[in-house]
């Protein structure tokens, strides 16, 4: 990277320096962490007399231990598009009101765990339920590996409370369907011939700047032949919605056709396996008690309220190492 001639090519010099930074992300987290438990080993004599600072070493073996996990979970992404950026879409289901909030609550979940990893996010799309919450949302993810992680969430996610919409104070049970797919860069191609698409315009409803409500901005895009469907509102002008559903499309496309490749694997090898989409993956119960549980990998956590504020970084991490990438 030093040598004069480096940006000579600007494309091979631009991939270099992200194999680069792929290894610094191996290599720094690792030496940072040889480094503390050499630390750790040499301050252990003297922690044998005094109590409170013992404590204080126990709370860095498991800081370590936690970017430990992180990296071994990481380890399991080795999929061609795992570390990409991606859009993570939320669909409540049946329900009312209650399945509308449940999706809100989700979009909140997703937004703080991807804040607790350094990575962006931006709603492409939303539709607001009539009462309250949130109909469906799109929310782009922009950082490493996002999408490695965020399709450990492909599924149905399962709320039982006391619905505070329920003037009896009842409980009820609610689900909202959680989707992934990976942003599809330049160099990867997928044709969209424009004879396929059938694009509608509409006036944005939720957030989006100035032009909201005042222009039909919004572009909704069906792709004829796969049956898909994308929408987008938030950006300002009817192009960049317009730029904004291509993108997902593309992603989505991608996602269709990888999908397709396993389906014909899994029938030549004979495998009969349950479609990840539909199922119930998680359910969050919140009365008569606290508990959060993985009914794929058993998995389960009491402290709810940790897990609604986006720690669900053990739950990923156990689906990686059980059922790798």
């Amino acid at each position: 990277m030093i040598a004069a001639s480096f940006w000579d090519d600007t494309s091979s010099a631009q991939k270099t320096i992200q194999e680069a930074n792929d290894l610094k992300s191996w290599v720094d987290p690792l030496s940072d962490i040889l480094q503390r438990i050499e630390t750790v080993l040499s301050l252990a004599p003297d922690a044998a007399q005094d109590v409170s600072f013992a404590a204080d070493l126990e709370k860095e073996l498991s800081e370590i231990e936690k970017i430990l996990s992180e990296l071994e979970a990481r380890r399991m992404l080795s999929g061609e598009m795992d570390k990409a950026s991606c859009f993570l879409s939320i669909n409540a289901g049946a329900g009312g009101t209650e399945a509308c909030d449940w999706a809100e609550m989700l979009l909140r979940m997703y937004q703080r765990w991807a804040s607790k990893h350094g990575w962006k996010t931006e709603i492409v799309d939303i539709l607001e339920g009539e009462v309250a919450g949130i109909r469906n949302v799109t929310l782009y993810i922009n950082g490493p590996y996002a999408y490695g992680y965020a399709k450990a969430e492909k599924g149905v996610h399962r709320l039982v409370r006391i619905s505070p919409f329920d003037s009896n104070a009842r409980r009820h049970t609610s689900f909202a369907a959680v989707d992934a797919v990976p942003e599809v860069t330049d160099d990867i191609k997928i044709e969209i011939r424009p004879e396929d698409l059938k694009v509608d315009t509409y006036r944005s409803s939720g957030a989006g700047g100035q032009h909201v409500n005042k222009t039909d901005s919004a572009v909704r895009m069906h792709h004829i032949s796969s049956g898909i469907t994308v929408s987008s509102q938030t950006q300002r002008s009817q192009i960049q919605n317009r730029e904004a559903c291509l993108k997902m499309l593309r992603s989505k496309l991608y996602e269709l056709e990888m999908e397709q490749r396993k389906q014909k694997l899994a029938d030549l090898s004979g495998e009969k396996k349950e479609i990840a989409w539909g199922s119930q993956i998680r359910s969050y119960v919140f009365q008569p008690y606290t508990l959060v549980k993985d009914t794929r990998t058993k998995y389960e956590v009491g402290n709810v309220q940790a897990v609604m504020d986006g720690d669900i970084d053990p739950f990923i991490h156990e689906y990686l190492k059980q059922f790798g990438s």
